[in-house]
């Protein structure tokens, strides 16, 4: 009798399996559509709501020796909440606690990505794969995956082509190891230096922010999903999270409604435009509204204006918690989640608030129909990615592809570009027959060339300055000495310092910050670091660490000064993600660079520009201050131009889109037509070398005040000396229109163009 009940229930589980096979969401011949609502129908409110909830994924897997299983904690949230996405999967840091010993390899990576849809397809009723989201702002936040410089340094290379390169290299990189969710680039505007999280962002201009945006998003599959490597692309942060007040993370913006439509949101729609298929809430408020509760933004704007119904809006990591936790606008997690589902967000980053969306449909406070509409958005998009055919990827390929030699390449092209030369009394490039001081607290510190969102890197893997000049001029000819730390007061030794000095014929001192995480560091439940720390470690940017000021900490000052009077030749290199204090390098070093933070081959990259390997073109994406006392100093301010104050000028130390090459460039024969605004440049030098030709527009008389110039066009190009090319910018490529005293967009007032190398450098106007 128990063998016949036996067989029974055996033969009833392979019936219910075989007709769950036979499904129209099954068939991949029929309509996306099709499938979504069929799915979509057979699902109990339960699974529905885990469909929206991204979990925290690093404890997700279990390594033993080669193999890779799931871990317990995933499958008891998959069975009770039905999770359908997990967030940083491969995420290795101090903040999760894996390290190089303990997390994942791009074979183990790929092993348990594999393992995880295994799971989640064979042990679920429905059989739905789950998403892998991944941070790659500049990079694969991932072991063994390529780091390039950050989204400041990548806006300074003024390089649209080889942004998308570089999204294709992380696009690559994450879905070679099984992720399907890219959360980057950052479009924030970076009109607050102080703010911790500007080396995430891609300048404080909204046009050289929206074409290198656009160029990431292209090349991360520009939102074709049946492309093998193409990604979910997530725009950061919605919105007007970068001008926060006081340099707060997630404080309030005051941003008025004008502003917020013609600065704010066109580089969302621009990138959007370009394929983007994710957008993130960010943690401050507008006007009083939360933005990860703001309907007029996510569902207005966003959905109905922007027609961005083929995207998901995802929530920033624990932000729908915060509606109630820290912006207090919500009465419990429940009210938070309502809040959050019905101003439009789509997906619970982190946390299980919208797990609370179940009862609250049961109890008839939410109609079941606004649950289903964000159900069916993380649906469309598995099913247009080919998850339910193909949930698998090869582990192998991920082993031998992930970094490989044309990504660490074009790491080193993406450094070397972005680097930019702000001083240059003719010192460099620097002969290579010098003996060389290579000194400083980032002369030789791997975490420090990187930034934040990188993961440990095995040894070896990242170049320093050192190693880099080093590799061009040997060993012999180059003394090292660190001189002291960036922020540690007592760990310094600038004796050490001065007596390498004496030994060399020119100093080259590396300076600046770092957003360099450690494992004694504190975090908050977000990720971001606090500041109150019981040690002092060198991270003084990244998220979490917001400045008060922008001066070199710890002894930086003591040991430039004390370089100086060695009387040696002076080069000043700055690794920073924000644009420091650099007063006193402009007055007294004889050559000053800023690389940013420059990812895995900074060091190569620096040393190809220091000895004339490369010749240097980087434009600066945001002002340089002279004080924090003249901020905010962005460009593009609206009228009337800024007076001097009665301590300094009100100028920038140096201009948004200045930089410096070891050629010249002439600009003439400037000419406008119906179609568009053409220039010649020649190169005047005796170097090969790139310039970057910038187009400006000042709009005199409009209704409405405009700013004094406004970037609209720009191009790098590379000339042979004596070389000659003509430019052309079309009008189609340029946007005039500006939102007018009616709130609507239009083109009005009177137009001067203006053509130059930098925003006040201007060779050319009509």
């Amino acid at each position: 009798m128990k063998k016949c009940l036996l067989t029974i229930v055996i033969s009833l589980i392979a019936i219910v399996s075989n007709s769950a096979t036979k499904y129209p969401y099954r068939d991949a011949n029929l309509p996306i559509e099709q499938r979504v609502e069929d799915l979509l129908s057979r699902m109990t409110l339960e699974e529905k709501a885990g469909q929206l909830v991204c979990l925290m994924g690093w404890d997700s897997y279990r390594i033993n020796g080669k193999k890779v299983t799931t871990s317990e904690k995933f499958r008891h949230e998959v069975d009770s909440l039905h999770v359908g996405m997990y967030w940083a999967v491969f995420r290795a840091d101090p903040w999760t606690r894996k390290t190089i010993a303990n997390g994942l390899n791009p074979v183990l990576a790929a092993e348990a990505a594999n393992a995880m849809q295994r799971y989640a397809i064979e042990n679920t009723r429905l059989g739905i794969p789950i998403f892998l989201a991944e941070e790659a702002p500049h990079g694969h936040m991932a072991i063994g995956a390529t780091v390039f410089t950050t989204g400041l340094g990548m806006a300074a290379t003024w390089d649209t082509d080889l942004m998308r390169q570089v999204g294709e290299v992380i696009g690559k990189e994450i879905r070679l190891q099984g992720g399907h969710i890219s959360y980057g680039p950052v479009l924030d505007l970076a009109r607050e230096p102080r703010w911790s999280r500007v080396e995430e962002t891609l300048g404080e201009d909204p046009y050289l922010s929206s074409e290198m945006g656009a160029a990431m998003v292209k090349g991360l599959g520009g939102g074709d999903l049946s492309l093998p490597y193409s990604t979910i692309a997530t725009l950061k942060h919605f919105i007007a999270y970068g001008t926060t007040e006081g340099g707060q993370n997630g404080a309030r913006s005051i941003v008025g409604p004008r502003e917020l439509k013609q600065v704010f949101l066109p580089p969302f729609k621009r990138v959007i435009d370009a394929g983007a298929l994710s957008v993130m809430t960010s943690y401050n408020s507008l006007d009083g509204i939360p933005c990860t509760s703001n309907r007029e933004l996510l569902t207005d704007v966003l959905r109905d204006e922007w027609n961005f119904d083929r995207g998901i809006v995802v929530s920033d990591l624990f932000s729908i918690h915060g509606l109630k936790g820290t912006h207090r606008t919500a009465q419990s997690l429940q009210d938070a989640a309502i809040q959050a589902l019905l101003a439009g967000v789509d997906v619970d980053l982190g946390g299980n608030c919208f797990s609370r969306l179940i009862e609250a449909v049961k109890s008839g406070i939410v109609d079941e129909t606004a649950l289903d509409q964000a159900v069916r958005r993380v649906l469309k998009l598995k099913f247009e990615m080919g998850l339910f055919e193909h949930p698998y990827v090869e582990t192998k390929r991920a082993g031998k592809e992930v970094n490989n030699a044309y990504a660490i390449s074009l790491s080193r092209q993406a450094a070397r570009e972005s680097i930019t030369l702000l001083k240059n009394d003719g010192t460099l490039p620097l002969s290579k027959d010098l003996n060389v001081a290579v000194i400083g607290p980032n002369a030789d510190n791997v975490y420090n060339m990187l930034g934040d969102y990188t993961a440990p890197q095995p040894e070896g893997k990242v170049v320093t300055v050192l190693k880099g000049i080093q590799a061009i001029v040997g060993s012999n000819q180059c003394v090292y000495a660190k001189g002291c730390a960036i922020r540690d007061t007592l760990d310094y030794d600038i004796p050490a310092a001065i007596q390498a000095a004496n030994q060399a014929d020119v100093v080259i001192a590396v300076v600046g910050g770092s957003s360099a995480r450690d494992f004694k560091t504190s975090y908050e439940e977000t990720g971001a670091a606090t500041a109150e720390q019981h040690f002092i470690s060198d991270m003084e940017c990244g998220e979490g660490f917001d400045r008060a000021t922008l001066d070199l900490l710890g002894r930086q000052m003591e040991l430039l000064e004390a370089l100086k009077k060695t009387g040696k030749p002076l080069v000043v290199v700055y690794i920073e993600g924000r644009p420091l204090n650099k007063n006193w390098a402009d007055e007294n070093a004889n050559a000053l660079l800023s690389a940013y933070y420059p990812g895995e081959q900074g060091g190569n990259a620096i040393a190809d520009v220091l000895f004339g390997d490369f010749n240097p073109a980087g434009r600066l994406p945001v002002s340089v201050p002279r004080h924090v006392g003249q901020l905010p100093v962005y460009y593009n301010k609206p009228s009337p131009v800024a007076h001097d104050y009665v301590e300094m000028t009100a100028k920038p130390l140096y201009p948004f889109g200045y930089g410096l090459s070891y050629t010249t460039f002439e600009y003439s024969d400037l000419n406008i037509t119906s179609s568009g605004i053409s220039f010649k440049i020649t190169n005047t030098g005796t170097r090969t070398g790139d310039e970057v030709a910038q187009l400006y527009v000042r709009n005199t008389g409009a209704s409405v005040v405009q700013p004094e110039r406004q970037l609209v066009a720009f191009e790098r190009i590379t000339l042979q000396p004596g070389e000659s090319r003509t430019v052309t910018f079309y009008f189609k490529d340029i946007d005039l229109n500006i939102v007018n005293d009616k709130m609507q967009w239009a083109t009005e007032g009177q137009y001067e163009f203006l053509v130059g190398s930098s925003s006040q450098d201007i060779r050319l106007t009509l």
